[in-house]
């Protein structure tokens, strides 16, 4: 009996990598007798610890303010507070080591920690701007999941795919194509240095004056703050972050200035890893 009962959690865990099924399956399995056992033999088949599953789906796991996804780190360092009337300096950071490799990883750092956060969703941003540009429909499905509505989207999309895709109207020499936009709003990153961010990757914010408003008729409130970054003009970058009501998770209503023309750089990008 015991033998069957290690087999089909076998079964289990693999469904749970590929399907939310699977992570269904999973769940009511260990909600069964000799429930504690179970999740015990989960935990050292995964290589020790104790894992929900749908952190064994997504490969996430959330220690405090960080999650781990792989050999990469997410961190909320500080998150918003709302009550600061400091506009000019950082109060909130996000760091993470590298850009999600794929959608899977961008889901599960959104649904793992991230956005349940201000700070979070809004460090969001330069992550989705850049798989936009590696991988066009990828960085559209993280929009699509990043963002409030679809107008919010096609919103970014539409300078996205000019001003990072190069086309026989702007070929990739053109300095109108800026594939550097998303390391731009990173910490350290300027166009005197090709736009080579610090390490962890951070993103630096603070409240804007405008404050926190109700929106009743899109049935939430919207929170305006500032990404500060230093490859435009002028470093706040507004940007509006969205949570309905009664939901646990933040959306980017709009944030255009952060996708706008920036300084041309001087040298050669090194990329984002």
């Amino acid at each position: 009996m015991k033998g069957l009962k290690m087999f089909s959690l076998a079964v289990a865990a693999s469904l749970a990598t590929v399907s939310l099924t699977g992570c269904d399956f999973v769940a009511k399995f260990l909600a069964g007798e000799d429930g504690a056992d179970v999740v015990e033999s989960l935990g050292d088949m995964l290589g020790g610890g104790t894992l929900s599953a749908v952190e064994t789906a997504q490969n996430a796991v959330v220690n405090g303010n960080t999650l781990t996804y792989g050999s990469h780190t997410y961190t909320i360092v500080s998150d918003i507070d709302v009550n600061t009337r400091e506009y000019k300096t950082p109060t909130a950071s996000v760091t993470f080591t590298n850009v999600p490799a794929n959608y899977a990883e961008f889901e599960a750092v959104y649904k793992g920690l991230l956005g349940k956060s201000i700070a979070g969703t809004a460090a969001m941003i330069p992550m989705a701007i850049e798989l936009y540009a590696r991988d066009a429909a990828v960085g559209e499905r993280c929009l699509n999941l990043l963002c409030n509505s679809d107008a919010t989207v096609s919103g970014i999309v539409r300078i996205l795919k000019t001003k990072l895709v190069p086309s026989q109207y702007a070929p990739e020499n053109d300095s109108y194509i800026q594939r550097y936009m998303a390391a731009a709003l990173l910490k350290g990153a300027v166009n005197t240095n090709a736009y080579t961010p610090d390490r962890p990757y951070t993103v630096e914010m603070t409240m804007s004056p405008n404050g926190v408003k109700d929106a009743p008729l899109t049935g939430g409130e919207v929170t305006y703050i500032y990404i500060l970054a230093q490859g435009w003009d002028t470093f706040q970058r507004g940007v509006d972050i969205f949570q309905a009501y009664d939901d646990t998770y933040y959306k980017v209503f709009n944030c255009p200035s952060c996708y706008v023309q920036c300084k041309n750089i001087r040298g050669t990008w090194p990329g984002l890893e």
